[in-house]
């Protein structure tokens, strides 16, 4: 990722943290139930600014251990980590210092123990082989210059028949990046969207198979919040 683009994505993710305690859970209304939205620190719901709910499509059991990229305000570390028991873990990986500690802070508040929030970059996971069975994401993916690098640390962390749950905004094939570029900012999660075609490349590049792009609803003309899953052979 470019430095002065992972910058101004850092920048917009800190300001978003500072002010979460505060704000109106507008964005996690929309796609989180009420019990859902319960069990949450008001502060991980206002912090959240993803386009779906990883929960809902990546079938969470009992044990298992999870990843979520781009944790933010720990939404859905939180959820994971009810979902998979004490017997399970979950990691969230945020570049945004302040976003970790809003997430620590969650954590505390809800007393979940079986959560580790760590400082790193998608491109570059802090984790070793084969050390999570399920990785999440939020919209997040498209924020990163390297997506290929991202897939890739998927790929890599993920045990042999590991699986994604991943929600994204992807564009419908054809779409040049300056019309991705006219329909919205990359901060704002739309002019870096990959195409349906490129991210399937990606992935099959990567390694994963079994892959499903779904589409779910239009974000803006052309682009759509879609469910990514594929697995580790």
């Amino acid at each position: 990722m470019s430095d002065a683009l992972r910058e101004k994505v850092r920048e917009a993710y800190a300001k978003t943290a500072l002010s979460a305690a505060g704000a109106e859970p507008e964005f996690a209304r929309r796609h989180y139930s009420d019990d859902e939205m319960g069990a949450l620190p008001q502060s991980a719901a206002g912090a959240s600014r993803g386009c779906g709910n990883p929960m809902a499509v990546a079938d969470l059991r009992k044990g298992e251990t999870v990843l979520d990229l781009g944790s933010g305000g720990g939404i859905d570390v939180l959820l994971s980590a009810r979902r998979v028991g004490r017997s399970g873990f979950v990691y969230g990986l945020d570049m945004t210092e302040e976003m970790l500690d809003l997430a620590r802070a969650n954590a505390a508040e809800a007393g979940a123990e079986n959560v580790e929030f760590l400082f790193g970059y998608m491109e570059d996971i802090p984790l070793p082989d084969e050390s999570v069975d399920v990785v999440i994401s939020n919209c997040v993916i498209n924020l990163s210059a390297d997506k290929q690098a991202v897939l890739r640390e998927i790929a890599r962390v993920l045990r042999p028949g590991g699986r994604t749950g991943i929600y994204d905004v992807v564009a419908e094939n054809g779409m040049s990046e300056s019309e991705r570029l006219e329909r919205g900012s990359w901060v704002g999660c739309i002019a870096g969207a990959l195409t349906f075609d490129e991210y399937r490349l990606g992935l099959e590049e990567a390694g994963l198979t079994n892959i499903e792009i779904t589409p779910h609803h239009q974000e803006t003309a052309g682009m759509h919040s879609c469910t990514i899953r594929a697995h580790r052979s």
